[in-house]
């Protein structure tokens, strides 16, 4: 165990989805705390966490977010897929490596009602696979790294508001049709 890990994730809050408080800490606050721990080439990596990843596969130096980012990256290809296939348009460009779990999860975020709803699925979705992916030595680079995802998909999840999103809803669809509210 690297003692500077264990400083630095010993230091960050737990972080929900849930509930009406903030989340406790800031992505710019988190990144600053891992400034005071982490190497330049750690930092160089840190400043590359993204929740959309690279659309061909680049070595990260890190195994978690090689991984974090192969499915990540499946998954999007496979929304992808399945939204063309819905609209019946070609799209030909899901990867091999598309795994049973990864479609299922598409097909049922596609195949839900509610644009809330599909997007609590797949946080829900993401968490668990983060879960999978969670490195075994949490005082690790991995672990901090980890972090930096789950944060970030929290802070996203979180940002999203029934009453904001119906009323968007309803300037589109007005802004459409050419009617005024």
């Amino acid at each position: 165990m690297d003692k500077k890990y264990y400083y630095l994730i010993a230091q960050l809050p737990d972080i929900s989805a849930s509930g009406e408080k903030a989340v406790p800490i800031t992505e710019k606050q988190y990144r600053e705390l891992c400034s005071r721990f982490l190497s330049a080439d750690e930092m160089k990596i840190m400043d590359t966490l993204s929740l959309v990843p690279p659309k061909k596969s680049v070595e990260t130096e890190s195994h978690f977010l090689d991984a974090w980012y192969e499915k990540e990256r499946n998954l999007r290809f496979a929304l992808a897929q399945i939204r063309a296939q819905k609209m019946k348009k070609d799209f030909d460009q899901v990867p091999g490596s598309c795994t049973a779990d990864i479609l299922q999860a598409a097909r049922t975020a596609v195949g839900m009602d509610s644009p809330l709803s599909a997007e609590q699925f797949l946080y829900d979705y993401r968490m668990g696979v983060l879960n999978n992916l969670r490195p075994y030595d949490i005082f690790s680079i991995d672990c901090v790294y980890e972090y930096g995802i789950r944060l970030m998909l929290t802070q996203r999840m979180r940002k999203f508001n029934r009453e904001t999103g119906t009323a968007s809803y309803h300037k589109i669809y007005d802004s459409i049709l050419g009617e005024k509210i």
